[in-house]
């Protein structure tokens, strides 16, 4: 796993996110209005970037705001996003906003969480699928990888398990990759050693993510009230769970803020699950009529 620390001073850590990014020094010197000389200037250490500089490289490499606040200070400047508490009277807007949208979207799943993946709020469809773990999982802040990879969580109940527990480590480490967060690395390491257990092991043959371990989102036709349903084409992995006797197939998506000025703001993140099939969706609309 590849994650950018810091080192001497502050170019060493931009020529670290060009060289994530793939850019080379000409490339960022034309998207940045600079020249290539002066940016190589700049990563070694003779000269040094002015504020508006920093900005605008971190604009164009496309560095999450805490990373450029961390530039900042890092080159001596003062912080320019403020991170702002989710209870902060001045954020409620934004608070408001996403219940009224998890509201919208039910009966389906949907939830938000922080850079932790620790649940901010969640809508009466993920209650649903909550129903029956662990009561120690359910002590606040929740967290949503806990929740999900835990042998007292969903875990024993996700039919397709190494494959989906495989595409959220992924996404953990291309997110650790990005941020120097001591408390997501602390996470990712526990949640990857938790033992792979349930039908969900037994089903797959691997660790690789990608595709489903079945033929579609519409699961097994062998499986818990899946005789009869209707195959549906993989676009995307599904997330197969079992409840309640029911096999439900689900295909999540996830969405941020686009150009958030905030750092609390930028690091929230809107997970949302639509029904790959139409039993899924007429269970969860009985359930939550």
């Amino acid at each position: 796993m590849t994650t950018l620390s810091p080192d001497t001073g502050v170019g060493p850590l931009l020529r670290g996110w060009r060289e994530l990014r793939r850019i080379s020094q000409l490339d960022l010197a034309l998207r940045a209005d600079s020249s290539a000389r002066h940016i190589s200037f700049v990563e070694t250490g003779r000269s040094r970037p002015s504020e508006e500089m920093i900005l605008r490289l971190a604009d164009h490499l496309d560095i999450p705001v805490r990373e450029r606040n961390a530039l900042l200070v890092i080159a001596g400047y003062a912080p320019r996003y403020p991170q702002t508490p989710l209870d902060d009277p001045a954020i409620a807007s934004v608070r408001e906003g996403l219940d009224r949208l998890l509201a919208g979207y039910e009966p389906y799943p949907a939830l938000v969480v922080d850079g932790r993946y620790d649940v901010v709020a969640a809508n009466r469809g993920i209650a649903l699928l909550m129903e029956g773990i662990a009561e120690e999982l359910l002590v606040p802040p929740l967290n949503a990888m806990r929740i999900t990879l835990h042998p007292a969580g969903l875990a024993p109940r996700i039919l397709n398990l190494p494959e989906w527990r495989a595409d959220l480590l992924a996404q953990m480490e291309r997110q650790i990759a990005l941020v120097r967060s001591p408390e997501l690395r602390t996470l990712y390491e526990e949640v990857a050693a938790y033992p792979v257990e349930g039908r969900g092991a037994e089903a797959g043959g691997g660790t690789g993510g990608g595709t489903g371990a079945r033929d579609g989102g519409g699961g097994d036709e062998t499986e818990a009230g899946g005789r009869g349903r209707e195959r549906t084409p993989s676009f995307a992995l599904p997330l197969v769970i079992e409840h309640g006797g029911r096999v439900l197939s689900f295909i999540a998506s996830i969405a941020t803020f686009n150009t958030p000025m905030d750092v609390t703001v930028a690091e929230l993140a809107v997970e949302t699950f639509l029904p790959a099939d139409r039993e899924t969706a007429a269970y969860l609309r009985e359930r939550l009529a």
